[in-house]
């Protein structure tokens, strides 16, 4: 595990197993890399490229603890933002939430109002929502590179934090509701037909296939999202 304080983090295979449609899948060593700059400096993540049992590299995914507006700008290659907006407790619900830091708890895990796919290329702009779970996924040839805002904590006298942040599972993040999940609630797959040329029309422009996650028990149809610059859609 990177230590806190350092700005440079690696995703592993072995950490991404805990959310992958088929973990036991080979798939390469390092999914991708991290470096934190916070909101100044902003920070810049990279994707290997890729498949791991069908499922394209993507990112480990996960929701914000307070609310906290992000905004992604994408640099390179070609790739999906996955969100998800979690369903309330109903008033007078009890429970943690998964992380158990109390800021969370009044969320169901397993039920989700909205779910919304967002394809973007160079030059894209997405806002996440705030509460909103989300996570990148590379569907290009080439690496996928991102920059976000997302706040990253350089040492305890910071804005009052208790902590200097891990640069790969910041304070900010609540990563344990989807490892409770075993990822978010559509796996994003390679769809076989992109390969297969002049047999069939779609041909290299085949949409990616969406995997429901059964441990989900109440999922919504995906929204499909294309051709934004803003991210307001």
């Amino acid at each position: 595990m990177n230590p806190p304080n350092k700005p440079f983090a690696e995703r592993t295979q072995e950490k991404m197993k805990e959310v992958l449609m088929k973990p036991d899948a080979p798939g390469p060593a390092v999914h991708y890399y991290m470096i934190r700059g916070g909101a100044d400096k902003k920070n810049i993540t990279i994707w290997e490229t890729g498949t791991v049992g069908g499922e394209y590299i993507k990112a480990y995914g996960h929701y914000h603890v307070d609310d906290l507006k992000e905004t992604y700008w994408i640099l390179e290659g070609q790739g999906i933002v996955l969100m998800q907006m979690r369903k309330k407790k109903p008033a007078g619900g009890t429970g943690q939430s998964a992380a158990g830091n109390g800021r969370n708890d009044k969320w169901l895990d397993d039920e989700l109002e909205w779910v919304k796919a967002v394809f973007v290329k160079p030059g894209d702009v997405v806002a996440i929502p705030p509460f909103a779970g989300h996570l990148m996924i590379n569907i290009g040839p080439t690496w996928l590179v991102t920059s976000d805002d997302s706040p990253f904590q350089t040492g305890a006298a910071e804005s009052g934090a208790a902590s200097a942040d891990s640069a790969s599972m910041p304070q900010h993040a609540d990563y344990e509701a989807v490892k409770k999940m075993r990822g978010f609630a559509y796996y994003v797959c390679e769809n076989p037909d992109k390969n297969s040329g002049d047999k069939n029309p779609a041909g290299k422009n085949a949409q990616p296939l969406f995997v429901k996650n059964p441990l989900y028990k109440d999922v919504p149809g995906i929204e499909i999202v294309k051709n934004i610059k803003t991210g307001k859609n």
